[in-house]
């Protein structure tokens, strides 16, 4: 029994928000000293992430409302009866944040929220969050596999959402690189050959569990009894692209597949430069170059919006929205995610 995709949809809000929003912002360091450049900091923000514009979600949007878009427009691009669903599983990281506020919201959980909007009444569909970190969709997937090989279930949604422009700090550069959205898939057990053919996963929590947190403004006076999303970069940098081509060997190995196999790599969107660093790190490992093409990139207009990165990457190209990508049947393709905790995992998975 595999675990095969059947439908997908993705939320993207329509709020566009450029580089040039931030050009006139004082951003800070951790010890509260104006950043200077000699150069444009949105012209240097740009070669490092290359982000031009993310998106917003509207101020009476929330993530929970996202991730209903996203799951109805799976359903139908699944074209199933919602109510044979027997798991609801929503990766995030924040919660519902209402807008101008700063306080998660998290009870009842997201996914018995998508659950309700969508107007299931079956009792016997198990709606859960998961927290996971980016990698929190990746998770979801292979939870949902677990779940039907063991024939616990025999279809499952896994929706990735999250509006991480609400829990930014303005005076912190990193601000730039945040962004909201969601997606979500539909997946069922098969007897084909298609679906999910492998998984690696690991929590990296000894040294590494504080290289994402919640802490105070780089700005003292500014709210200081709030905390917003830190991160320190450059070992997260340092630890993505020595851990994850790694979990990605791993993957190929456990599926018995040659490297040549793979015709995309859906990687998390969370900055150009170390998705192009783990990607070449990881065809190293065979002694190769990545082959043109090969990791589809949107971040470049939709910003990091953590877990909601891949599974909106993997639903537009597979509804014919990303120039020179697209999917065929019996494409092999490898999924791969880092982030908070720190966690990282990866999945094979055949069209």
């Amino acid at each position: 029994m595999n675990t095969k995709i059947i439908g997908s949809g993705s939320y993207l809000p329509d709020t566009i928000i450029n580089n040039t929003h931030f050009e006139n912002r004082v951003f800070l360091d951790e010890t509260g000293e104006p950043i200077k450049y000699p150069e444009s900091i949105i012209g240097k923000f740009k070669d490092i992430t290359g982000i031009s514009e993310r998106r917003y979600a509207a101020e009476n949007q929330v993530a929970s409302d996202l991730a209903f878009i996203a799951a109805e427009r799976a359903v139908a691009n699944a074209g199933v009866d919602q109510e044979t669903l027997d798991y609801i599983i929503v990766a995030h990281n924040y919660g519902d944040v209402r807008y101008g506020k700063t306080q998660s919201d998290t009870v009842p959980s997201l996914a018995a929220r998508v659950k309700k909007k969508l107007g299931i009444k079956n009792p016997g569909c198990i709606a859960y969050d998961l927290l996971f970190g980016c990698p929190g969709w990746n998770e979801g997937m292979i939870q949902a596999n677990a779940f039907i090989k063991s024939g616990m279930a025999k279809r499952c949604m896994i929706i990735g959402t999250e509006t991480l422009s609400r829990v930014v700090d303005p005076y912190d550069r990193d601000s730039m690189i945040y962004a909201d959205g969601a997606g979500a898939v539909i997946v069922e057990g098969t007897a084909s050959e298609a679906g999910l053919l492998s998984y690696q996963s690991a929590s990296y929590t000894f040294d590494e569990s504080d290289y994402l947190y919640f802490g105070n403004s780089f700005n003292s006076q500014h709210e200081p009894n709030t905390y917003y999303i830190k991160m320190k970069g450059r070992k997260i940098y340092e630890f993505a692209l020595n851990k994850v081509p790694l979990a990605m060997q791993a993957c190929m190995e456990k599926a018995n597949l040659d490297i040549t196999a793979i015709k995309k790599v859906l990687i998390h969107q969370a900055n150009e430069k170390m998705d192009e660093a783990i990607i070449s790190r990881f065809y190293g490992l065979y002694n190769m170059q990545p082959p043109k093409d090969i990791m589809p990139m949107s971040i470049h207009k939709f910003g990091n919006s953590s877990v909601a990165t891949i599974p909106t990457l993997y639903d537009l190209i597979r509804q014919g929205k990303m120039n020179g990508h697209s999917f065929q049947k019996n494409d092999i393709i490898l999924f791969a995610s880092v982030g908070a905790g720190m966690n990282i995992n990866a999945f094979t998975y055949k069209l």
